[in-house]
């Protein structure tokens, strides 16, 4: 029984690997991604922070820049500027969320600056991957103009250059000029019951 079970497995796999030959066979065109992370659920940062994290595995020169979280001292902000700092460029910008510093002209200063620093990473030939990290908030409150920020990533962006935008409420203008969207759904979380943001895990 044993040997048949395996028997149908390996001619499963082999069918699956020859359709899978076949599709690869065509997929060789290489490109710098525009890549979106939004949704109401964990990980949207979480994931653009792995992604920099397989940059500087691949020795890949990468950067971040960061909107809105300002002020949070956070596992990856402490890593990346402690031990990585000649592989990965960090760099924030804001006070804070929006609800904290209360003062959107002063959010509005924060995000235009963090754009043209974006800008500057991005066409830095040097920098293969930049993460712009809760930058959708920012365009959400119109603190940005999404034309320009689509506009300049169509146009402007190089080639091979990987741009990584996360934050919840994507506008429509940036998840159609993406290459790679990926949403994340909230199931469930523990904020609901009462428990803060644990080390390690959110911060």
């Amino acid at each position: 029984m044993t040997d048949d079970i395996n028997a149908l497995h390996n001619e499963k796999m082999k069918r699956i690997k020859a359709q899978r030959d076949a599709l690869m066979k065509h997929k060789t065109e290489e490109k710098g991604l525009i890549i979106v992370h939004t949704g109401d659920g964990k990980g949207k940062s979480s994931s653009g922070f792995g992604m920099i994290m397989r940059c500087i595995g691949h020795g890949m020169p990468c950067a971040v820049v960061q909107f809105i979280k300002g002020t949070w001292v956070t596992g990856e902000k402490t890593l990346l500027r402690e031990r990585f700092a000649d592989e990965c460029r960090f760099f924030v910008s804001g006070e804070g969320f929006t609800w904290e510093t209360q003062d959107r002209e002063a959010d509005i200063a924060a995000a235009q600056n963090g754009w043209k620093i974006a800008k500057e990473q991005i066409l830095d030939p040097e920098i293969r991957f930049v993460l712009l990290d809760e930058i959708n908030i920012a365009l959400r409150y119109d603190y940005l103009d999404i034309d320009e920020v689509v506009d300049f990533l169509l146009t402007q962006k190089p080639a091979m250059t990987h741009v990584c935008l996360t934050g919840r409420s994507a506008k429509p203008e940036l998840i159609e000029a993406a290459d790679l969207v990926s949403e994340m759904k909230l199931v469930k979380h523990p904020f609901r019951d009462g428990v803060k943001a644990q080390n390690g895990v959110e911060m």
